[in-house]
């Protein structure tokens, strides 16, 4: 049996992400990532040399796609369930991404404290949508903590990137529209300005159901509105910017 096999227990699946040959390990009982976790990593920007942090990562879809996709120098995540985590670090190790990705299991609350204050050019974050009960609760933890705000509120995720962030360093979320007041709102006063955002319709007739945020950690107020992303052309069939986004 190869180092690879190793890495994969019996009740995971081992998923192909179509980029530099890299591999995901997913437990299908547990919160598997989704297009919103793809169309982030499509829309974040890291440049030559900066370190990104990803805050509630799961099973680190986010840093290893960012590393597929960017010149970022190093690439921290943040994941709360040991479960994930573990998940997480054997796909890095899959992937011989051990000296680019770092994963660490922790509290989203604490993560200014685990890492100090300034310490990160980029975070990256797709947090839970659903505030305390909204929408059906998940059959299990794993999922209803993936979903809903049981663990981390959006507030804890803005006063943390407030701090994580050096000046000038860009914050990214996807997030649900229904909140849009309250996520602009929030990240004013937190002083991360919202710079630029997209929505995200699953058919160009239907309403939004995604978006996805830039701010800038101490900038100016200015907001770029990008043109609507169509994720289907019809039932099973993607527009050819989605295709682009996944590297199809």
């Amino acid at each position: 049996m190869t180092r690879e096999n190793n890495l994969v227990r019996e009740h995971e699946r081992l998923d192909e992400l179509h980029r530099n040959g890299y591999f995901i390990i997913q437990d299908p009982k547990r919160f598997c990532f989704g297009m919103d976790a793809v169309l982030l990593s499509g829309f974040a920007k890291a440049k030559k040399g900066e370190r990104a942090l990803d805050l509630g990562t799961g099973t680190g879809i986010i840093p290893i796609l960012m590393e597929a996709k960017t010149e970022g120098e190093d690439f921290t995540a943040l994941e709360i369930q040991p479960e994930s985590a573990d998940m997480a670090r054997r796909s890095v190790l899959y992937n011989h991404l051990e000296e680019k990705i770092k994963i660490v299991t922790g509290d989203i609350k604490d993560a200014s404290s685990l890492f100090g204050a300034s310490s990160f050019d980029i975070i990256t974050t797709n947090p839970p949508y659903m505030i305390g009960e909204h929408g059906l609760s998940s059959a299990s933890e794993a999922k209803a903590i993936a979903r809903h705000e049981v663990l981390c509120t959006l507030e804890d995720i803005l006063r943390e990137s407030a701090k994580l962030l050096r000046p000038g360093g860009r914050f990214y979320m996807v997030h649900r529209p229904f909140r849009l007041a309250e996520i602009m709102s929030r990240m004013v006063e937190y002083k991360i300005e919202p710079k630029r955002m997209q929505l995200v319709y699953p058919y160009v007739d239907k309403e939004p159901n995604m978006v996805l945020i830039e701010g800038l950690r101490g900038g100016k107020s200015r907001l770029t509105v990008e043109k609507p992303l169509i994720v289907y052309k019809e039932p099973g069939v993607y527009n050819d910017e989605i295709y682009d986004i996944y590297g199809y």
